[in-house]
């Protein structure tokens, strides 16, 4: 893996999702710093904003399995991580795997489902394996979940557990399209379907190799204590009752060494960090009772707490040589 070629690969994924993805830079660029960060990528927003079709035009993208699980009241625990059969011509238990078990798994309207079918993805987003009845099953390299969620207000919804909402390095809003994006997707999709037509840029073997070149990129000694400052004053901010977790942190660190590859770049800057600060953290901060009371709109007042944040913590300067 060259500079070049990572720019060449990266560019080619990119262009690949936005012929389905239309006027939505920011997404797309959030969903590959997922995938590159060996991250997951939660996505809310109201229904019908192109929350699943990003999800899926990213798994095009790559040759590798995916599978997609629609989480409703009714899915099981077993249905997303598998379950042991016996089998009674060899009189021992087989284990069938489940859903989980692919390169990257879209998880649809994750919310739907109830808390205990929800933490049967706990142990696969952090661990990389399942474990089933006692036995340990490793999942496959890379290894991505791409969450979609409907708001809390509307029907049939439940809130992800925090432990669960931890597990997601980043957390992006779709939003609707401007005029001339929908104007264009009504021509298009009139004519057929691009989603159909994408072909993979890139096999698992890959995206290993640009995973690994980006693990690489050099962040100073000044820069991680950036981060972890960010993290600290989180924390302690008055107005929070939970902050940022040191996986947080960790996350925060990965997916800002991404974006320094993304835009051809060896080392991290303190820029990388502070524009990641809202999509790594906001989804796990949660508000004080003191200000849930004010009526502000939760994740509009911890969007711009986080923003005062980062104009009030000292950025590092690089030494003048």
């Amino acid at each position: 893996m060259t500079a070049d070629r990572f720019a060449a690969v990266t560019g080619a994924i990119t262009a690949s999702v936005e012929k389905v993805i239309d006027g939505k830079p920011d997404a797309v660029r959030a969903a590959l710093i997922a995938l590159l960060a060996e991250g997951h990528l939660l996505i809310e927003d109201v229904p019908g904003v192109g929350k699943t079709m990003l999800a899926r035009a990213l798994a095009a993208s790559v040759d590798a399995t995916v599978r997609r699980i629609q989480f409703t009241p009714d899915l099981l625990p077993g249905d997303v991580t598998g379950v042991s059969v016996f089998d009674p011509v060899a009189r021992e238990f087989e284990f069938k795997p489940g859903a989980v078990f692919a390169h990257i798994v879209i998880a649809d309207e994750i919310n739907r489902s109830s808390p205990k079918t929800q933490s049967a993805l706990l142990e696969a987003m952090e661990e990389r394996q399942v474990t089933v009845d006692g036995h340990s099953h490793r999942l496959a390299e890379p290894f991505l979940v791409v969450a979609t969620q409907n708001p809390l207000d509307m029907e049939g919804t439940y809130a992800l557990p925090e432990a669960q909402r931890d597990r997601f390095m980043m957390r992006i809003s779709m939003g609707y399209p401007d005029a001339a994006a929908e104007v264009l997707m009504l021509r298009q999709r009139e004519v057929d379907n691009p989603l159909a037509r994408l072909e993979p840029v890139v096999d698992a073997t890959g995206v290993l190799d640009l995973v690994a070149w980006a693990r690489a990129i050099h962040v100073a000694p000044a820069v991680e204590e950036y981060a972890v400052a960010l993290a600290q004053a989180t924390r302690s901010h008055p107005e929070l009752r939970l902050g940022a977790s040191p996986r947080a942190t960790l996350q925060l660190v990965r997916a800002a060494k991404v974006q320094a590859a993304l835009d051809g770049r060896g080392f991290v800057i303190p820029d990388d960090i502070a524009a990641l600060v809202v999509p790594v953290f906001a989804h796990r901060l949660i508000p004080s009772r003191v200000s849930a009371a004010r009526g502000a709109d939760p994740a509009q007042h911890i969007a711009a707490l986080l923003e005062r944040v980062v104009a009030t913590t000292r950025v590092p300067l690089a030494p003048r040589g």
